[in-house]
């Protein structure tokens, strides 16, 4: 494992190894089930998805609901939140009505971002069908996000939706690189480093970070929306992103910086 790739990634990479599963432990789990209010908004699950969904300021300037709606194994800034259990885990992955919530989770907050899932097989997004324009500027000047996605991506990966984050970062991906939107230093460096290692599949952090590489390094190349989408359909007939004539660049973490915060 590349020395490059922060820590808290490589423990999420490795499986978080040195946690024990506390038994005893399942806000999480009661949350999602809709049977525990969130602290300190004290809110249902369900209730926070039909107040919250286009509620923006609210979603950007509280911070304590992140933690409930994305929990890790690992412990955030809201103290009233518990870490994610490995019971809570399977019991969560094995719930369809939990793992709609977790998805109306992430919809509510690809919203927030300027962004629509269009397909929960796949993870294609597409943008907004509101103002993504003003979305993608909040979203550029309040860096405090840029650790939020980390924390979701890192989540759907525990909760078995992995497969949406190849959809998220080839999304923004594309923006970057054909439609020059969301093309800011901080944004380059939190994808870069943080949000490209969130994938536990070793070959699509692969792929993924080998596209990063060419768009980054090669001017003339263009990652456009006809490719996004190629390779997700790809990945649904054949299960994997990759081509089958040859394979792309090897990922290689690249260098830089990511805005350390206190809202997680």
């Amino acid at each position: 494992m590349s020395l490059n790739i922060p820590i808290d990634v490589r423990e999420f990479l490795d499986g978080y190894p040195d946690n024990q599963d506390e038994g005893s432990l399942s806000n999480n789990l009661r949350f999602y089930s809709n049977r525990l209010r969130c602290r300190p908004d004290n809110l249902l699950i369900d209730d926070l998805h039909r107040q919250w969904f286009d509620d923006y300021a609210k979603l950007e300037y509280k911070h304590g609901f992140i933690q409930w709606l994305f929990p890790l194994q690992e412990e955030g800034m809201n103290y009233q939140a518990q870490a994610l259990q490995r019971h809570e885990i399977k019991a969560m992955k094995g719930n369809p009505e939990i793992i709609e919530r977790v998805i109306r989770s992430y919809r509510m907050m690809l919203e927030f971002y300027g962004m629509r899932l269009e397909s929960k097989e796949t993870g294609l997004l597409a943008r907004s069908s509101r103002d993504s324009a003003s979305r993608y500027r909040n979203l550029i000047r309040s860096s405090h996000n840029y650790l939020r996605i980390s924390r979701i991506l890192k989540s759907l990966s525990e909760l078995g939706l992995e497969r949406l984050n190849a959809g998220f970062l080839l999304h923004v991906l594309n923006e970057q690189s054909e439609n020059h939107e969301l093309n800011t230093p901080g944004i380059r460096s939190s994808m870069d480093r943080w949000w490209a290692n969130c994938l536990r599949n070793e070959q699509e952090r692969e792929w993924i970070g080998g596209i990063i590489r060419k768009v980054r390094t090669n001017s003339e190349y263009v990652f456009t929306r006809k490719m996004y989408e190629e390779a997700l359909e790809r990945r649904k007939k054949t299960g994997s992103l990759r081509g089958r004539k040859r394979r792309l660049l090897s990922h290689r973490p690249l260098f830089c910086t990511h805005a350390l915060g206190k809202y997680l």
